[in-house]
């Protein structure tokens, strides 16, 4: 997006952001996850009910609309903590760099888009909008070094080629539900951080030219 509009917006409604909002919806799925684990014993299912479910919206359920970002990643506690973990740590990096505004618009875009992308397939999950801070991160900080299995260090750029492929492959796999949650994330990230992207690639073909030119 131009750089120029997002400081205007974030100027004029600023005042209006959700500080600290990564930190909020973690919580919230922590607590989801401490009551299913809970209510599983009884029998019920809470990610059923919390879950998008456009047939269920018409019907007057219209809380599915948001709750289902809400949804804890895993049912394993470790993975859904490490999860968590990582998407609190990376949604406040970002909210540090971009300013709480900023931060804010970008989720919701992904939320809307995901919402849209979900009212048409009757289905859709939160997993890959909380995943796609991930390719946010790797944008805004590529040298970033995480500790692969708590062992092996690797870059941020480097674990985002990894979850590019891992997209790819569950476009192929996954059901119409998730693959247009996965294009919603994606075109999230599009509307973002394309324009730098197709700065970038310019630099590099000017650079190509000047070579040639000067060889």
């Amino acid at each position: 997006m131009n750089k120029n509009w997002l400081n205007r917006l974030s100027w004029k409604y600023g005042r209006y952001a959700i500080r600290n909002l990564m930190l909020y919806i973690v919580i919230g799925q922590a607590v989801v996850f401490c009551f299913g684990f809970i209510m599983s014993a009884t029998g019920l299912n809470i990610y059923s009910m919390l879950s998008f479910s456009t047939p269920d919206i018409m019907r007057g359920q219209v809380w599915r609309l948001i709750s289902f970002i809400f949804i804890p990643p895993s049912s394993s506690i470790l993975f859904a903590v490490l999860a968590m973990y990582f998407s609190w740590l990376m949604g406040s990096a970002l909210e540090n760099e971009w300013g709480s505004f900023k931060f804010n618009l970008f989720y919701l875009t992904g939320v809307i888009l995901t919402i849209i992308g979900g009212l048409f397939t009757w289905f859709t999950t939160g997993i890959y909008l909380n995943l796609s801070l991930f390719f946010a991160f790797a944008a805004v900080y590529p040298g970033f070094q995480i500790l692969l299995f708590f062992v092996i260090p690797i870059k941020a750029k480097y674990l985002a080629l990894l979850y590019a492929v891992f997209l790819i492959f569950s476009l192929i796999t996954s059901g119409l539900g998730d693959r247009v949650a996965i294009l919603a994330s994606v075109l999230n990230l599009l509307l973002y951080f394309g324009p730098q992207l197709l700065d970038r690639t310019r630099q590099i073909n000017r650079r190509s030219q000047w070579r040639r030119r000067f060889r």
